[in-house]
């Protein structure tokens, strides 16, 4: 356990800043009167979540490499932190929806079907509880693995570097 502290505190971090993302963007109306633009404004949370996964490889990388990472270290630090997400979404999105965003579904749903993009049982199929875990599940391990793989890149140590004296 000691091995993937790091990785296990970021992925909290992470799993609260989605929390407090979401509590923003119902706080500026985007699960009311700017429903239609939900979606865009959730895209906007690549930038915060790029920050916390270089921070984290940053931090293993200080911490527990003492400055000395491969990629592939950096990589498999990503990795263990998206699968701790993934592990925790359902729990996390449960609380969304059920404490924050209580009536989410509801008003996706009737916009939906309001302009016609959705029938009232493919929009009830869609958006519903269940279908938004798996969602989550498949876009935090995929979003996880491909910004882990750039930024381990980043921050990995250049060992073919030579010294000029």
């Amino acid at each position: 356990m000691k091995r993937f502290q790091i990785e296990f505190k970021w992925a909290i971090i992470m799993v609260l800043l989605f929390m407090a993302w979401v509590t923003l963007e119902k706080q500026l109306g985007f699960h009311s009167e700017r429903l239609k633009w939900q979606v865009f404004f959730r895209m906007l949370f690549v930038f915060p979540s790029f920050l916390l996964y270089y921070l984290a490889i940053r931090d293993k990388k200080s911490n527990y490499y003492n400055s000395n990472m491969n990629w592939r270290q950096g990589f498999i630090s990503s990795v263990v932190i998206s699968f701790i997400i993934v592990i925790f979404s359902p729990l996390t999105q449960f609380l969304i929806y059920e404490f924050i965003a209580t009536h989410y579904f509801d008003d996706m749903i009737a916009l939906a079907v309001a302009n016609k993009r959705l029938t009232l049982l493919e929009a009830q199929s869609h958006f519903n509880l269940a279908a938004t875990i798996w969602q989550s599940i498949s876009a935090d391990l995929s979003f996880g693995v491909v910004i882990g793989a750039i930024v381990a890149y980043l921050l990995k140590t250049n060992s073919n570097i030579e010294t000029v004296k």
